[in-house]
């Protein structure tokens, strides 16, 4: 088969198996909300309402069915691409969604740029003078940015940056004070530039630099291992042995030569990172009050609310098949090399 044919074909069966990891995903998240211990109505009415008002909201809301038939009756509604209402406010999923989801967004694109610049950095630097004190040091900064906890090194961000030094706002995502950005694409830094507003624009970028640092550091630590250990052996191949033997210059080697080879596998990570960003999000926009879907997801777990925990679960999952299919794409037709 040729390489164009098996690309298609690689394309047409992981199109065929994102609806069935989707339909996994949401069995499984269906099944465990219901089997964790404390119940939603409870949380809804507090420990003090009487049993017939317990009894009444519960037939309401239709939990007083089975098990099995509130099963099919959400699935039913989820093959309409019907989330289904939040239990405590009464709205629809999918306005949730909307009206939460630029906030995550513009969050991940900036902590993902934090995260490419500073790891791709520390890795050249790294990879180009191995066996030395800065390579130790460039191991360490990718075991340290990959193992401390991020709501650890957020609040302690917050105390130095925030409250010590006063050098950034201790948390949410743009003051009460001014008019938010208003536009089509609830990006309020695409939104604000777009309408020429630029002290909107600082202010929405003033207000992303903390949580977007915090995230950004702790997955740069990714890309630093990927870029060190593939550049370390793009500079050991034939080709740039090659390249030294005709006395072209070191730095040259580097960038031009071992450089490209080395960011293939950065291409092929990103999908796996997408979702880590988006697990990461949750920890960030609770810990500086960045009122994103990660955060509205928080509360819904808190809330016991099942529709809307699963529909934010069911949304940030089909994004994620979505990313990595694109990034297996996007990988196979940079590297002419790769066969599926």
């Amino acid at each position: 088969m040729s390489r164009a044919g098996s690309l298609r074909y690689y394309i047409l069966a992981r199109l065929l198996l994102a609806p069935l990891m989707l339909w996994l995903i949401t069995t499984l998240v269906f099944l465990l909300l219901r089997a964790t211990p404390g119940d939603t109505v409870d949380a809804l009415l507090g420990p003090r309402a009487s049993q017939t008002a317990k009894e009444e909201l519960r037939e309401r809301l239709g939990l007083g069915q089975p098990i099995w038939m509130q099963y099919l009756t959400y699935m039913g509604n989820l093959l309409q691409l019907k989330l289904g209402e939040s239990l405590t406010t009464r709205e629809e999923v999918w306005r949730i969604i909307q009206r939460f989801f630029p906030a995550t967004v513009e969050l991940a694109i900036a902590s993902l740029i934090v995260a490419l610049v500073i790891g791709i950095s520390v890795g050249v630097i790294s990879a180009s003078r191995p066996n030395t004190a800065v390579d130790a040091a460039g191991r360490l900064f990718g075991i340290f940015t990959y193992s401390i906890p991020l709501f650890w090194l957020g609040m302690i961000l917050q105390l130095i940056f925030a409250v010590q030094l006063g050098w950034f706002p201790l948390g949410t995502r743009f003051p009460v004070t001014m008019a938010a950005p208003q536009g089509p694409t609830g990006l309020y830094l695409v939104d604000s530039l777009f309408s020429g507003n630029w002290p909107q624009f600082l202010t929405t970028l003033y207000y992303l630099v903390l949580p977007s640092f915090t995230l950004g550091i702790l997955i740069s630590g990714i890309f630093e291992r990927i870029v060190r250990v593939n550049l370390k052996q793009a500079l050991q191949a034939d080709y740039v042995e090659a390249a030294r033997a005709r006395g072209i210059a070191e730095s040259r080697i580097l960038m031009s030569h071992a450089f490209k080879n080395a960011l293939i596998p950065v291409i092929t990570i990103l999908g796996l990172t997408f979702a880590a960003l988006l697990g990461g999000a949750i920890l960030t926009e609770v810990t500086f009050s960045w009122p994103g879907l990660a955060n509205r997801l928080y509360r819904a777990i808190a809330q016991r609310d099942y529709p809307t925990i699963q529909g934010i679960v069911v949304f940030f999952a089909a994004i994620v098949a979505m990313v990595s299919i694109a990034i297996d794409i996007l990988n196979a037709y940079v590297d002419p090399r790769i066969r599926y």
